[in-house]
């Protein structure tokens, strides 16, 4: 059983809000402090027609993660 995913796995998925079961978009990027620490994973919102998105960047912290699905992120986002 492997305990370990790589960003590039994450990438993949799509994250939906458990709130309101919106989908709010992929993960692009990772912050990452001085000592190595992940601070959240940036999401990127879905865009429409390819060319305009639906707002900013959105943080995701680890305590927003409900589950990690095989397809899926499933985070609770105010």
């Amino acid at each position: 059983m492997v305990n370990y995913m790589l960003i590039s796995d994450l990438q993949r998925k799509d994250i939906v809000n458990t709130i309101n079961g919106a989908k709010l978009g992929r993960i692009v990027d990772v912050d990452v402090d001085s000592n190595g620490q992940v601070n959240f994973l940036i999401v990127e919102p879905q865009k429409v027609m390819r060319r305009i998105s639906y707002g900013g960047e959105i943080n995701i912290t680890f305590k927003d993660i409900v589950t990690i699905g095989s397809d899926v992120i499933l985070v609770n986002y105010k």
